[in-house]
């Protein structure tokens, strides 16, 4: 548990670090983390027998991170394409290497965290206004990476503290033995009062934010069982072990990879309309 304390603050303050930064190291820091996540996707789908296509992977993930960074949204289509075309045309031009599942699990591995990290770097260079608040001056951009964030955060603590304490029904046994109802629920109000809380201080509208609020509750807690069905699926129990107490890159990051395109298009459709 201490080591699990320990790296998580350590992981707060590098995290709030990149967040105030932006930019390129930002960008950087997004494509790192979603090329660590990409080799943990292709190393658990490996431990079945596949062969996911790795270094199609690296491509597609790599070019969809960079066309978001420059805004060009025409080069993370053509990211897309290329490495799914690609990833396809390696079944024919290694057959016996690379199956038809691999391939579709690399297609859709590829869709499943390049896409949502590329969502992330677009929402971070957003602009439409500055907001002071008590802790600072932060534009759109930095303050919606902070709201996803912080109610991703808040969901995940919530639904743990409140499914140890009160947890008596199984939300989905099959999938995350450990999950509750009574878990789910108090991540859900405590991440709406958390994101309202949020708007308050931004200046936003708080029927707004506990719209978002709820929303991420619900979407961070199915990328966490997607991601739970996966490793089910694959017969691993952790991701990996980069982060220390807290498994592998893609463990930590799993409720993001729904979370980010949420608050991204909520931002667009919602607090700037």
């Amino acid at each position: 548990m201490i080591t699990r304390i320990v790296s998580g603050i350590v992981g707060i303050g590098i995290s709030a670090y990149v967040i105030q930064e932006g930019g390129t190291l930002f960008a950087a820091a997004a494509g790192v983390l979603a090329l660590l996540a990409w080799i943990e996707f292709t190393r658990a789908f490996s431990y079945r027998g596949g062969n996911p296509t790795l270094f199609t992977g690296v491509l597609g993930i790599g070019g969809i991170l960079y066309g978001a960074f420059l805004g060009r949204l025409d080069m993370v289509l053509l990211a897309v394409t290329a490495s799914t075309l690609l990833a396809l045309l390696s079944c024919v031009l290694l057959r016996g290497d690379v199956s038809v599942p691999d391939v579709c699990a690399s297609a859709a591995g590829i869709c499943y965290i390049g896409l949502p990290f590329a969502h992330l770097v677009l929402l971070r260079q957003m602009s439409g206004g500055i907001y002071v608040t008590p802790v600072g001056v932060f534009d759109l951009g930095t303050a919606m990476v902070w709201v996803m964030f912080i109610g991703t955060w808040a969901s995940d603590s919530f639904a743990y503290f409140a499914g140890r304490s009160f947890g008596a029904h199984r939300l989905a046994p099959a999938i995350s033995p450990n999950k509750t109802m009574e878990g789910f629920l108090g991540g859900l109000v405590g991440t709406t009062a958390v994101t309202a809380g949020l708007g308050y201080v931004l200046h936003f509208p708080l029927e707004y934010m506990a719209g978002l609020g709820c929303a991420i509750a619900v979407l961070a807690t199915l990328g966490d069982l997607v991601e739970s069905m996966m490793k089910r699926h694959t017969g691993i129990k952790d991701s990996g072990a980069i982060i220390p107490g807290h498994g592998g890159v893609w463990d930590r990051f799993d409720s993001l990879l729904f979370t980010a395109p949420l608050v991204y298009y909520y931002t667009i459709y919602v607090v700037l309309r």
